[in-house]
C-alpha cells in the first residue's frame, strides 16, 4: 500500500462518491485529509464517520467559502502537499440552443471556473510544500469525445484539460505536476447505475465497456493515490483514463455473440429514467 503518512491533501466536494473514496483513501494511507462539501448532511455524515477528516461546509463555488478553505488549510496545514479539484457536475441536460446564459454560466463554473479558482488560491500552499507537490482533477471522458445534450459540460471538461496541460508547464519548474483523471460512467449517488439502467439491460454491460463493468469510485481513488505518489514523478501534465477502455475502444462494440463491430444494429437506449 503506498503510504502517504504526514503528507497534507485537500479534496473538494468529498462527501459522496469519488470525492468520499479519494478523502477516504488517502486518510486510509496515513495522510493528513482536509475537504470541503456543499452538502450538509453529506458533511456531518463523513464528519461522524471519519473524525480525524477535517470537514468544512461550503461550495468551491462560491467565492466567501473558497476563501474560507483557503485559510483553514493555512490554519490547519500550514502548506500543502495534494490538492484534489473532484468537484463537477452535469447540471443541465438538453440541447444546446435549449440552455439559457445562467445554465451556461452554472455549468462552466462548476466544472472549470471554480476549478481554476481553487487551485489559484492553493497554489501558495502548495509551493510552500514545493517539489513533489501535486494537484489532480477530476474530468470525465466526455472531455475527449462528442456528448450530445451537454454540449457546455463536454467543453468544461475539454477546458480543463487544457488548463492541466498549460499549467503543468508553469509549476514544472518547481517540481509541482498537475495530471487530471477521466472517468467513464461511475456508480455514484450522483449517477446511480440502478437508477438509470434496470436490471433486465444489464447483460449489455460487457458490451457497452471492453474490461465488462462501469466504474467504482474506489477506480478512481486508486488512480489519485497513484498520480499523487511518487510512483508518478516523472508524470505531469497528463490524463489518467480510468474507464474500463471506452475511450480506445471509441464506437466499437460487441454483439451477442462475441464479435466486434463499429456499426451495431440500435433497438433502443438501455437508460431509463424512472418517471421520463
Amino acid at each position: 500500500m503506498l503510504d502517504f503518512a504526514g503528507k497534507r491533501v485537500a479534496v473538494t466536494g468529498g462527501g459522496v462518491g469519488i470525492g468520499r473514496a479519494i478523502v477516504e483513501a488517502f486518510h486510509a494511507a496515513g495522510a493528513k485529509v482536509l475537504t470541503i462539501e456543499h452538502n450538509a448532511d453529506r458533511a456531518s455524515a463523513l464528519r461522524a464517520e471519519n473524525p480525524e477528516i477535517i470537514v468544512l461546509d461550503g461550495d468551491v463555488t462560491c467565492e466567501s467559502d473558497l476563501k474560507a478553505m483557503a485559510r483553514a488549510v493555512d490554519a490547519e496545514f500550514g502548506a500543502l502537499d495534494i490538492l484534489v479539484n473532484n468537484v463537477g457536475d452535469f447540471l443541465v441536460i438538453g440541447p444546446f440552443e435549449t440552455m439559457s446564459d445562467t445554465d451556461i454560466d452554472r455549468v462552466l463554473s462548476t466544472n472549470l471556473g471554480q476549478v481554476m479558482r481553487v487551485t489559484q488560491r492553493l497554489l501558495p500552499a502548495l509551493k510552500r510544500s514545493g517539489a513533489g507537490s501535486s494537484v489532480i482533477s477530476i474530468s470525465s471522458i466526455e472531455a475527449f469525445r462528442g456528448v450530445p445534450n451537454c454540449v457546455a459540460y463536454g467543453a468544461a471538461k475539454a477546458g480543463l484539460t487544457g488548463f492541466t496541460m498549460s499549467l503543468s508547464l508553469e509549476l514544472a519548474p518547481l517540481g509541482i505536476r498537475v495530471n487530471c483523471i477521466a472517468p467513464e460512467t461511475t456508480d455514484t449517488p450522483q449517477l446511480a447505475i440502478d437508477y438509470v439502467i434496470p436490471q433486465k439491460n444489464r447483460a449489455n454491460m460487457d458490451k457497452w465497456i471492453p474490461l465488462g463493468r462501469f466504474g467504482k469510485p474506489d477506480d478512481c481513488a486508486g488512480a489519485a493515490l497513484y498520480l499523487a505518489s511518487d510512483l508518478a514523478s516523472w508524470v505531469t501534465g497528463t490524463t489518467l483514463h480510468v474507464d474500463g477502455g471506452a475511450l480506445a475502444a471509441a464506437g466499437w462494440t460487441r454483439t451477442p455473440d462475441g464479435q466486434w463491430t463499429n456499426t451495431p444494429l440500435v433497438s433502443g437506449n438501455a437508460i431509463e429514467l424512472p418517471g421520463a
